[in-house]
């Protein structure tokens, strides 16, 4: 088959609902709604790591943290990891990265060796550290700073429209990662382009965040403003690959890490198996794609990168513990498992299954979530009726009435972690709970 070029849209901590084809009033994303409806929306995608490294060395390994050991922040990924830049490489692609890697030691230069296998490189390991809205500042191949002009998410599009263009004849695997809507850290604001975030102050605000509050009246609209800004870029590439005849040779994936629920989970913005963490956009276009409409079988990312290398004819190597979603695009019946998993660490070690309904959370209470992977021991914490409620605002953990429905998703839960490569812990029972909610009986548990 013709190799097909392959670029990776990757914003960061981006939720699911700022994007119009989830529902989102404001006309966000005009452009990603128009891929997502003519291309494969994979409408229920998930991160499987809701926090910045970990679904990053997902991403580019194809295995759950606790197996390529970055699972958390600051533990980079290891130089010989079998990346999907080598496998890419291996198979005759001219690979390139631009914008935030956050897999190495270190806020700005990255090394060679730790590059994940991507020969063009403009880069730097925390883009939130070493620039700002208007001051870019990247890190070429030889590690020498690159201050580009304009607002951040313009000059890294900028770069990698460059690219594209530099690289038109040959096949290129190119992973374009912003940093935006993430919070500029040392101010912790949500910088939006001069003028945007006056478009969106007042306006829709989702009910978990009208309903908890946090930071979201102060930062959903510039926020908002940014994830416009990030659509507009998207529109631009789309737009150059067109001009060069390219967007028919052209795989495009969007994604993001994690999604983010402005300190009402938690004390920061991630972090927790809560739909706002965990649940992202996903939407791919180009060859395989076109027409696959809306996928609504649970997308985990480490589905993402063996989704890529099939795409591409490469085949997908024993390691990885994802699967393509191709086969779905075929046959919507086609065997794919119906719950997803989810690894949490940094604000706590948790462990979340997800089914189309139901959603189960253990958490290790005595385990350091800054260094231990895992623990032998959980604690039932959290249950939600996606449902009977689509936002997560009543806890079910420890009520009767779902006894049996916890005894069964505690299984489920239980044979995903030891697929993952974990060891099968104990899971303790939440205390019991009396409710006013109706018995779940066994006929009814349609997961």
């Amino acid at each position: 088959m013709q190799q097909p070029n392959v670029i990776v849209f990757m914003t960061d901590q981006q939720r699911w609902d700022s994007c119009g084809f989830h529902g989102n009033p404001l006309g966000l994303t005009p452009n990603l709604d128009r891929a997502a409806a003519q291309g494969t929306d994979l409408h229920y995608c998930f991160s499987c790591q809701p926090v910045c490294g970990p679904a990053r060395a997902v991403l580019q390994s194809g295995v759950y943290p606790t197996v390529n050991g970055t699972f958390t922040n600051g533990r980079p990924l290891p130089e010989d990891e079998m990346t999907i830049a080598k496998l890419f490489a291996g198979a005759g692609w001219r690979t390139g990265y631009i914008g935030k890697w956050h897999l190495a030691s270190g806020r700005e230069a990255v090394p060679e060796a730790s590059r994940g296998g991507y020969r063009d490189w403009l880069a730097s390991n925390a883009l939130e550290f070493t620039s700002d809205a208007y001051r870019t500042r990247l890190f070429d191949g030889d590690n020498q700073p690159v201050d580009l002009p304009g607002y951040r998410v313009d000059a890294v599009t900028d770069a990698a429209i460059r690219y594209v263009d530099a690289h038109k004849n040959e096949p290129f695997f190119l992973f374009i990662s912003y940093i935006e809507p993430h919070f500029q850290n040392h101010l912790d604001s949500y910088p939006a382009p001069e003028g945007y975030t006056q478009r969106y102050t007042g306006r829709w605000t989702p009910p978990d965040l009208a309903e908890h509050g946090g930071t979201a009246a102060r930062h959903l609209p510039g926020y908002y403003g940014m994830v416009k800004r990030l659509d507009e870029a998207y529109g631009r590439l789309r737009d150059a690959l067109k001009s060069l005849n390219l967007d028919g040779d052209t795989v495009t994936l969007f994604t993001t890490d994690h999604g983010c629920h402005f300190k009402t989970r938690n004390d920061e913005y991630k972090r927790s198996g809560h739909e706002s963490s965990i649940r992202i956009p996903g939407v791919l276009t180009g060859p395989g794609f076109e027409s696959g409409g809306r996928v609504k079988r649970l997308i985990s990312l480490i589905d993402l990168p063996a989704t890529l290398l099939d795409a591409a004819g490469i085949a997908v190597p024993e390691r990885f513990q994802g699967r393509s979603v191709l086969p779905l695009l075929r046959n919507p019946n086609a065997d794919w498992p119906d719950d997803m998993f989810v690894q949490i660490s940094e604000a706590s070690v948790s462990r979340a299954v997800r089914t189309a309904r139901f959603k189960y959370i253990v958490t290790a209470e005595q385990a350091d979530p800054l260094r231990d992977a895992g623990a032998l021991c959980y604690t039932e914490a959290e249950l939600y009726d996606l449902h009977a409620d689509p936002y997560e605002l009543n806890n079910l953990i420890g009520c009767e009435s779902h006894r049996k429905l916890s005894d069964v998703l505690r299984e489920r839960l239980l044979r995903r972690m030891t697929e993952a490569g974990e060891q099968a812990p104990e899971i303790e029972s939440a205390p019991p709970v009396q409710s006013g909610h109706k018995l779940i009986y066994e006929h009814e548990l349609r997961l």
